[in-house]
């Protein structure tokens, strides 16, 4: 990997990774359109790192006080009852199915799950699923003519049972066009919460399955084309570019809808296939390459 096509695909991953569109997919994408070899999955978990470096300094104060009433409420029982203890635990709990379905499901995601036909059928699918969420979350916003006003949910009303299925849907990115942060928001808002609480957690229910996804895939950096230099450079640009897209992205979805990454997603898929039906692009593009 030269140079170049580190900083592109750090660009790439820094500007997707909080975007409802599937970082994994657009770095696969990318160097298939661009005709590089695919940077694989070990470079995609670890240039992650970068953009979850960006989600640490970023909601800094709220992980500082999550983790704090979660140490203290180990050892204090008055403090178990608290709002950001609780958060702690149901960041650990929604954890878990990504934990398990990663390590079972790890050769699918290193190979057959890197298809582009796979991945265009994600992208509509997802895309479809998150335009639905989002329709329901305007209605019950904007209420209407016949309807009242219907109160969301927020992070204060997260339980267990709502932590693991965050989790689960979190654990459907493991498929390169699904998106994490779009499964996570789209199950939070079919679940009834509020676009803010459902992108809040989202982050946060990131950060120890990307942390952990790119410390476990720190081994095979240097194998086939992929070395040390490209994957450190790539992931310092993915940090600074993260930081300032999910700044924006945190303003965004407060007061706008996400139907132009439906759009986006379903556009993309569709001309993904027809590329490949043409025989313009090959469905293993780039995978050759090791």
């Amino acid at each position: 990997m030269s140079w170049f096509e580190s900083f592109v695909l750090g660009l790439v991953q820094g500007l997707t990774e909080f975007l409802p569109i599937s970082s994994s997919a657009h770095l696969r994408l990318t160097a298939a359109f661009a005709g590089w070899h695919d940077p694989g999955a070990a470079f995609t978990a670890i240039t992650q790192i970068g953009t979850e470096t960006a989600v640490l300094i970023y909601f800094r104060k709220d992980i500082a006080r999550i983790l704090s009433a979660w140490f203290r409420s180990l050892t204090d029982r008055a403090m178990r009852g608290d709002h950001d203890a609780q958060m702690g635990w149901l960041v650990i709990v929604g954890s878990i199915p990504i934990g398990v379905l990663g390590l079972t499901l790890k050769d699918q995601i290193e190979g057959p799950f890197r298809d582009l036909r796979l991945i265009a059928t994600t992208l509509i699918v997802m895309g479809v699923v998150l335009g639905v969420a989002d329709r329901l979350a305007a209605r019950d916003e904007a209420g209407g003519r016949h309807r009242v006003v219907k109160e969301r949910k927020t992070l204060k009303d997260l339980g267990v049972k709502d932590g693991l299925i965050y989790g689960f849907c979190q654990a459907m990115a493991l498929i390169p066009g699904v998106s994490r942060s779009g499964a996570t928001i789209s199950g939070g808002l079919l679940m009834g919460y509020t676009r803010e609480s459902a992108a809040r957690y989202s982050f946060l229910l990131a950060i120890p399955a990307v942390l952990a996804s790119g410390a476990y895939e720190l081994k095979d950096v240097g194998e086939g084309h992929v070395s040390w230099g490209p994957t450190i450079f790539a992931t310092l640009v993915a940090f600074f570019v993260g930081y300032a897209v999910i700044a924006w992205f945190m303003r965004f979805i407060t007061t706008k809808s996400f139907m132009p990454f439906v759009i986006y997603r379903i556009a993309l898929g569709i001309l993904l296939f027809a590329l490949i039906g043409m025989g313009v692009l090959s469905p293993h593009a780039g995978e050759s390459g090791g």
